[in-house]
């Protein structure tokens, strides 16, 4: 073999070489590379696992929960129970108009009182002056007398319509907080302490006493 032919030999064999490292090289390579992963299905049975925001919301204590709901109902408002407020206001209202109409009675009585206990003097004196007409010898018949006995009755009439009535003690046992004693003597056959005259009579306004009799007690 001659020089030149033992050259390209050599050359051939080096370029083969080449070859096959740069083949190999490719194959390497290729088995090295990252398969991409795929999700693996879930057995049949086995619990689902929960994703990481819903496990930190289990985390949360129970206390700060309690408190969140609390301060929630807090700011919340609350709808008004306008049943029991009618309750109330028509409770309220009753009482004003009974507390009105005890008021209106009151006064009407005070009014009443008031007016009679200026009257009764004069009632008194209308009584004295008939009672002196009436023993005069000219008026045994008591003609006249007897049409201003029926205007007298008319004013006590009118009196007891209004709840006043004339009170006559007299044969009952005295009493400081309804008779006021003008005298006292002695009486035969009257038992101490008992009325034996009336100088006037007392008046009453319902159980209300307006003026006492005016009287005379036996020693």
């Amino acid at each position: 073999m001659t020089e030149r032919e033992t050259d390209m030999a050599a050359t051939q064999a080096a370029s083969s070489s080449e070859e096959e490292a740069a083949v190999e090289s490719g194959t390497s390579s290729a088995s090295g590379a990252v398969e991409p992963e795929t999700a693996e299905p879930v057995a049949a049975g086995e619990p689902e696992v929960a994703p990481a925001d819903e496990l930190a919301a289990d985390e949360v204590p129970a206390e700060e929960r309690l408190d969140g709901e609390a301060a929630a109902a807090a700011v919340a408002p609350v709808e008004p129970d306008f049943h029991d407020q009618y309750l109330r206001a028509a409770a309220e209202l009753d009482n004003v108009r009974k507390r009105a109409r005890r008021d209106v009675a009151a006064a009407e009585g005070r009014g009443i009182a008031r007016l009679a206990r200026e009257l009764l003097p004069a009632l008194d004196d209308f009584e004295r002056a008939l009672a002196a007409a009436e023993a005069q010898p000219e008026n045994q018949d008591h003609h006249l007398t007897d049409g201003i006995r029926l205007v007298q009755a008319r004013l006590l009439a009118a009196l007891k319509q209004v709840g006043i009535e004339p009170v006559s003690p007299a044969g009952e046992k005295f009493d400081p907080h309804r008779h006021e004693a003008l005298a006292q003597q002695p009486v035969d056959g009257a038992e101490s302490g008992t009325i034996v005259e009336v100088y006037s009579n007392g008046y009453v306004y319902g159980d209300d006493l307006l003026r006492p009799a005016k009287v005379v007690v036996a020693a």
